[in-house]
């Protein structure tokens, strides 16, 4: 992959080029720490780092050019500058044309929402694979192409990563993309270059606040995924709505391709005409446009009923068939940190979950308390430096729904977990005489301390942080893994 400045340049016609003309440009970063020799290096401005600050760095590593807004008081030797009002807005548009538009040459799915993302990307991705199709997916675990997996250290990666994701699966032979969309990969133009031709909407639900404001402002960055629909020239389109999420109708009233809808309700093309949930695994019927479609799942919680509702309609509006998507489903193992059962020996269940919004723990502990037959536990926190407008609301739902309640940390950034813990346990006055809580700031304590007072026939939810290996501290991140400590602590007890 090679490109002439000029080519780049002839993109943003405000631009200011200084330096060599003839420059060619095999590489784009915005992060000097992977510049490597023929980079354009983009300088960009956020709200603790500048890049212009780096360009010494990226000068020393290689770099062809420089992207900037502001010119360097000595232009560098031998690089190539372009000067431009935002660099953002430049790494939008340059990006996507670097990588020849991967976003436009592959087949498209995104998937928004509040919850459910990953397991609803997951079962399209192994059904597509299936029915014969190769699959590259991005999303909150990992970027996968067909078999091959990178961490993924943002749900929605930055423009260039993406486009660069993109480009690496049309050139290892994928023809489908599978993403989870952030509302912030939409609000931020993240995903500029890429034409979409199945947007998903799973639910809206309170989440990222600190950074959208109002509810509102919210539900219309997501809404921007099925609004964009209308652009780009690709045929099929279509736009798939949880009409039992009230954000459906006002999102669905903005796009015009065609729908597929499911929810609990006789009206909609994907529905639940039965379901039994147990501990460890689901049946489930449900009406579909092809038939009636009976499945005996590895997965399991209302939840989960309406994540397969959500990719089965997906698939559908792609054309694949039933029994396809049948015969993946019934073996779909689940994903993991979603519902996660946790067996290291003990007399009890362990259930590990990523839930980290209030209808996130609200889904899951209702779903572990239809399988709990002694008492129900939560161990849980809230991030730092997020939305804590969720952090009472967190906790009055905890308190409301399981039996045990231990309030810890999770991922506390810059904040004092302390302070982060008093704000979840305003929602315990006043306590009710058949509830208990404790509040333990250490995380592995607060898990251990679960693990030493439950017994037999007790479910401890621990609620968070799922998948995630790491805990964020003010000052570090350290390995950390709610799974890991259960097991450390029963190999302890053996």
């Amino acid at each position: 992959m090679e490109k002439s400045l000029a080519s780049l340049a002839a993109l943003l016609p405000e631009a200011r080029r200084f330096g060599p003309a003839d420059a060619r440009i095999s590489d784009i970063t915005a992060d000097s720490r992977s510049v490597v020799p023929g980079s354009l290096f983009i300088c960009l401005k956020g709200a603790t780092t500048d890049g212009h600050a780096y360009i010494d760095q990226a000068v020393e590593k290689g770099a062809a050019a420089l992207l900037v807004e502001d010119k360097p008081n000595k232009l560098p030797e031998g690089v190539a500058v372009l000067q431009v009002a935002d660099t953002r807005a430049a790494m939008e548009t340059v990006a996507p044309y670097f990588y020849d538009y991967p976003g436009r040459r592959l087949r498209v799915i995104g998937v928004t929402g509040t919850n459910g993302k990953t397991t609803t990307t997951n079962i399209i991705r192994q059904v597509l694979r299936k029915a014969g199709h190769k699959v590259g997916l991005i999303g909150t675990i990992n970027i996968m192409i067909e078999e091959k997996a990178y961490v993924s250290h943002n749900t929605t990666p930055d423009v260039v990563e993406l486009q660069k994701a993109l480009n690496e699966m049309q050139e290892a032979g994928c023809d489908y993309s599978v993403m989870e969309v952030s509302s912030h990969a939409l609000a931020l133009n993240r995903v500029a270059g890429i034409e979409y031709d199945c947007a998903v909407l799973t639910n809206i639900t309170q989440d990222h606040l600190d950074f959208h404001k109002t509810m509102e402002a919210y539900r219309d960055a997501k809404s921007l995924l099925f609004e964009g629909l209308r652009d780009g020239t690709k045929a099929h389109k279509h736009a798939v709505f949880n009409m039992d999420d009230p954000s459906s109708a006002v999102i669905r009233a903005r796009t015009d391709v065609p729908v597929l809808t499911y929810g609990l309700g006789a009206e909609n093309d994907i529905r639940p005409l039965d379901h039994h949930i147990a501990a460890k695994h689901m049946e489930l019927s449900l009406a579909t446009p092809q038939g009636t479609m009976d499945l005996r799942l590895k997965i399991t919680g209302l939840f989960n009923v309406y994540n397969v509702m959500a990719a089965v309609a997906a698939l559908m509006a792609e054309g694949i068939e039933k029994d396809v998507i049948a015969s993946v489903l019934n073996g779909f193992a689940g994903v993991p940190g979603r519902f996660q059962l946790v067996e290291a020996g003990q007399p009890y269940t362990v259930i590990v979950d990523y839930a980290h919004t209030p209808d996130g723990l609200e889904n899951v502990l209702r779903t572990a308390r239809e399988i709990t037959k002694g008492k129900l536990w939560v161990v849980f926190g809230c991030g730092g430096d997020r939305d804590n407008k969720k952090r009472p609301i967190m906790g009055r739902l905890a308190l409301e729904l399981a039996d045990c309640v231990v309030a810890t940390s999770d991922n506390p950034r810059s904040e004092d977990p302390e302070k982060i813990m008093d704000q979840i346990c305003v929602a315990f006055t006043p306590l009710p005489a058949d509830k208990k809580v404790w509040r333990l700031a250490d995380r592995r304590e607060a898990i251990r301390f679960a693990l030493a007072n439950a017994v037999a026939d007790d479910v401890i939810l621990i609620a968070g942080k799922g998948h995630e290996n790491y805990q964020i501290l003010k000052d570090r991140t350290i390995h950390f893994d709610d799974r890991e400590v259960v097991e450390e602590y029963w190999r302890e007890k053996k």
